[in-house]
């Protein structure tokens, strides 16, 4: 079972550390790409607009100067700096060391910087949304795509995936919808369904949770999926087609 997830926004620096080793991180085959991202992102960051270019307000300027830096800031695994409702929901410090084990095998976070990386891979703070667009390589869900769909594919070879990405980051790589399952979430009253975002994050936090804590083998299959999260929640399965991945709808109560 492959895990997909997209980065928080929230990003919880670490206080101390080595800096990042690019030799550490998952998928060495993503270094050149990540050197040259890491590169325009530091010159963009310098700009006297760089909010403006990386489009984030006034309040996140500190963030923003981090970026020119990222190579000396101190780094920490991937789990720890990633602190949004999805992560929280997911509680790593609260799972076993064998849960920790698990996670750290199944989970890979697709990021705008990285790439793609390890859920126990190091890595600093740092401000960059995949929908940005950095000078000489453009919209970054674009420039990942070619380099993601080689390197990624391999890895989600025979796997289950399971992805729990938002539309920004699941543009930057679609595996085999054959062997992959979307995950939605609804919020269902009077017989009407509405999408429910800060719920949907919170509730796909959980389903990873509830998958790497369950007993027994992991799902396999789409069909195993929806076995293990009816386990929790009123789920259904819409069926994919050779272009479509399968949906895993949960659907929360009104």
């Amino acid at each position: 079972m492959l895990i997909l997830l997209p980065p928080s926004e929230g990003k919880t620096p670490a206080r101390k550390g080595e800096p990042f080793d690019a030799g550490r991180l998952q998928f060495p085959g993503l270094t050149a790409a990540r050197g040259a991202v890491l590169e325009a992102l530091a010159k963009v960051s310098a700009h006297e607009d760089a909010q403006q270019l990386l489009g984030v307000g006034a309040s996140l300027a500190a963030e923003v100067e981090r970026n020119t830096r990222l190579r000396a800031e101190p780094a920490a695994p991937a789990h720890a700096v990633y602190s949004g409702v999805l992560y929280d929901a997911l509680g790593y410090r609260s799972l076993t060391a064998a849960q920790r084990r698990k996670a750290d095998s199944a989970v890979v976070v697709i990021s705008a910087l990285w790439g793609a990386i390890g859920f126990a891979d190091p890595i600093p703070a740092y401000r960059l949304s995949m929908s940005a667009s950095l000078p000489g390589l453009g919209r970054l869900a674009s420039y990942w795509k070619p380099v993601l769909t080689e390197h990624l594919s391999a890895r989600a070879d025979g796997e289950l995936v399971v992805d729990c990405r938002s539309s920004t980051y699941a543009a930057a790589w679609r595996p085999d919808p054959g062997r992959s399952v979307d995950v939605n979430v609804f919020q269902e009253r009077n017989g009407k369904r509405t999408v429910v975002s800060h719920f949907a994050k919170h509730t796909r936090g959980e389903l990873v949770r509830h998958l790497l804590t369950r007993r027994g083998a992991a799902p396999a299959t789409p069909a195993a999926l929806l076995k293990a999260a009816g386990e929790r929640w009123d789920a259904e399965l819409v069926a994919g087609t050779a272009k479509r991945p399968h949906a895993l709808n949960l659907i929360l109560p009104g």
